[in-house]
């Protein structure tokens, strides 16, 4: 018996929550939870990445979800040094937030969930970091690949996975001026920018995959003139057990 079930969700919640804060706190890492919101008229410059968003049996829950988390995001601007952290500027996405049912792949297995979808705008976030060379603190990849290549919205490896207590999604600004995520959600797209007071010159990244019996691994790489560097493995089963 799993008696780690027998525990409420929301006590092992907490729990979660209280073991990151005091590793936040004697690590010396402090998340931008920024509550207030600012102009984005003195950040002229933009870096963008267009991702369409497939029809679904959730579309319309995903669609109204990611446009409430959308609007925590924009316009809270990330100053140098600072860590932007996709939960502490949404919260927990519940029902009593106006979230709405939507799919999770959690622990390889699809269900659904309050907030469901979500995963598609830190994937996005998570892009545009790699591409503008931002440091990426906590990151994770979805443990399975549950599309075909004609199913898919990004390139394999660039998505990142977030479950809220559990796994979050850490960005710093290394720049030393200020940069925001700015995020519209379309009928069937949304679309990303990271924009800055200054020019931020946009990087070339590749994800090569090596596929193996059951899994694959996808190898994030910066091409720059001189040099390729490898900055994430990423590792996915390319099956779900009983699906």
């Amino acid at each position: 018996m799993n008696y780690r079930q027998l525990i409420p969700i929301s006590l092992r919640l907490n729990y979660a929550l209280v073991k990151r804060y005091l590793k936040d706190y004697f690590n010396g890492v402090q998340p931008v939870i920024a509550k207030d919101c600012f102009s984005d008229q003195h950040l002229p410059f933009a870096i963008s990445v267009k991702q369409a968003i497939k029809k679904s049996s959730y579309f319309e829950n995903k669609i109204h979800n990611l446009s409430i988390a959308s609007k925590c995001i924009n316009q809270r601007v990330i100053k140098s040094g600072e860590i932007f952290s996709f939960w502490q500027v949404i919260g927990n996405p519940q029902k009593k937030k106006g979230y709405k049912t939507g799919r999770n792949l959690i622990n390889g297995k699809i269900s659904e969930d309050f907030g469901g979808g979500l995963c598609q705008l830190s994937g996005l976030i998570y892009h545009l970091a790699l591409i503008t060379g931002l440091k990426i603190i906590e990151r994770y990849s979805h443990s399975v690949d549950i599309y075909k290549e004609s199913e898919r919205f990004t390139p394999l490896g660039s998505d990142a996975t977030v479950v809220y207590g559990y796994k979050d999604l850490r960005i710093m600004n290394t720049y030393p001026f200020d940069i925001l995520f700015h995020i519209e959600v379309y009928d069937e797209s949304l679309c990303g920018e990271i924009k800055s007071s200054s020019l931020i010159s946009e990087r070339i990244i590749e994800f090569e995959k090596r596929a193996e019996k059951d899994s694959v691994e996808v190898f994030t790489k910066w091409i720059s003139h001189d040099k390729v560097e490898i900055i994430n493995v990423s590792r996915y089963l390319i099956h779900i057990s009983g699906q």
